[in-house]
């Protein structure tokens, strides 16, 4: 009998304890190899734990419990093999079943009905009328499956809503509470988002965007884009060419702080802020600066995928430059984002609201974003970040300009 130990591996540097977040398995299961076996939380990232062969295995830790690196959390017999998968069913076999279920469908009794069927009589109907009663709610078992007085007094005292109680609210009047012991990662994320309160001076300036030229590209190529890259175009591909252009203008807004020095950051790491199922991620795209349209789109959606199956790695979210976050995809409207340290500033994008617009002295309806730009005051001063804020508007309202670095193609042809 070969007994196989799996030990807790590291999830990164600096890091010496994990939680158990959740197991997949249980002491007794057969396991296949490289079946996962449980959720580990660390305090930068969710891992997996996997069978590094397969055979019955031996749980030596709880659900929450905080264990080392390295330490022995599971055992796996090796003597033991999972069983041999049930053999799908030939053609030949399923010609059998359906033809069984075509005989027993034509010598079964059909169900008859009547035009009385979830017709109300007058008393039950007019019960029904004041508490707002639909027939679909009811089994009538009148004549004919008539709906009775009766029926619908007898489904009101076993607790059917009535438009009173659905109209409300969702709550139920208990007293109850839940507690729920915070994770690794929640505890980090709390500690460094109130350092960063603390620890910076962080300002917000805001701006306003006509998205009227970017729906135009998308609403013009995104079927074309489809075809040629299996991807869709979206907002953030545009923000994020947007983003990579104003920081070559504004290096200070990609720099940050270590120690006493100032480190300016010479390409663009940016991490783009998704949801996840245990909370907020901050992937990364390397050289961002470096990416068309077509991969930053590709890029985005792997890290969201990754993030969506608790996949993301350490290095996946280590050493960005600058943050970008959406909050208009949960219908925000304006937001002040919160630096992602050690970076000196996060931008923040929001819903899209068509509203009037004076526009050469007409009132226009444009569709419009407001965006806003958190920034860390000791290195980035007033005019850089309006100015950031400024390049990455005009970027966005005449799209062309990202093509041309930063001008518009007659300013290229007249060597403006």
């Amino acid at each position: 009998m070969a007994i196989i130990e799996l030990k807790v591996p590291s999830p990164g540097e600096s890091i010496t304890e994990v939680v158990i977040a959740r197991w997949v398995k249980n002491t007794g299961d057969i396991v296949e190899k490289d079946e996962v076996l449980a959720e580990v939380d660390s305090d930068k990232a969710t891992l997996t734990l996997n069978a590094e062969e397969s055979g019955k295995i031996e749980v030596l830790a709880a659900e929450g419990d905080t264990v080392k690196v390295g330490q022995v959390v599971v055992k796996i017999d090796t003597s033991f093999k999972p069983e041999a998968k049930a053999v799908v069913e030939t053609p030949k076999a399923e010609a059998k079943v359906e033809a069984k279920k075509e005989e027993v469908k034509a010598t079964s009794t059909p169900v008859s009905t009547s035009y009385a069927t979830g017709t109300p009589s007058v008393a039950a109907a007019k019960i029904m009328a004041e508490n707002n009663i639909q027939p679909s709610q009811l089994a009538g078992t009148g004549r004919d499956g008539r709906i009775t007085k009766q029926d619908v007094l007898a489904a009101l005292s076993n607790g059917l809503p009535t438009a009173a109680k659905v109209l409300s609210n969702s709550w139920q009047g208990g007293r109850e509470k839940d507690r729920a012991k915070m994770t690794s990662l929640r505890k980090t994320v709390a500690k460094r988002l109130v350092a960063v309160k603390n620890e910076t001076a962080m300002l917000t300036t805001f701006n306003e965007v006509d998205m009227s030229e970017i729906y135009a590209i998308r609403a013009k190529y995104k079927d074309k884009f489809k075809e040629v890259y299996g991807t869709n175009v979206g907002f953030m591909s545009f923000f994020t060419k947007a983003v990579t252009e104003a920081l070559y203008h504004y290096p200070a807004v990609n720099g940050m702080i270590d120690g006493e020095e100032l480190v300016y950051n010479k390409y663009c790491d940016i991490g783009i802020a998704v949801s996840a199922p245990k909370g907020l991620m901050v992937p990364v795209l390397r050289n961002a600066e470096l990416m068309s349209i077509a991969d930053i789109e590709k890029g985005i959606k792997d890290l969201a995928v990754k993030a969506r199956d608790g996949k993301l790695t350490i290095a996946d979210m280590e050493g960005g430059t600058f943050t970008i976050t959406n909050g208009g995809v949960f219908g925000s409207m304006m937001s002040t984002p919160i630096i992602n340290p050690p970076q000196s500033a996060i931008l923040g994008m929001h819903n899209v609201v068509d509203r009037p617009m004076a526009v050469n002295g007409q009132v226009v309806i444009r569709p419009m974003m407001y965006i806003a730009l958190s920034y860390d005051h000791r290195i980035i001063d007033g005019r850089e970040s309006v100015g950031f804020l400024v390049k990455v508007k005009e970027m966005l309202e005449n799209p062309s300009r990202m093509l041309f670095g930063g001008k518009v193609p007659e300013e290229v042809l007249l060597g403006l």
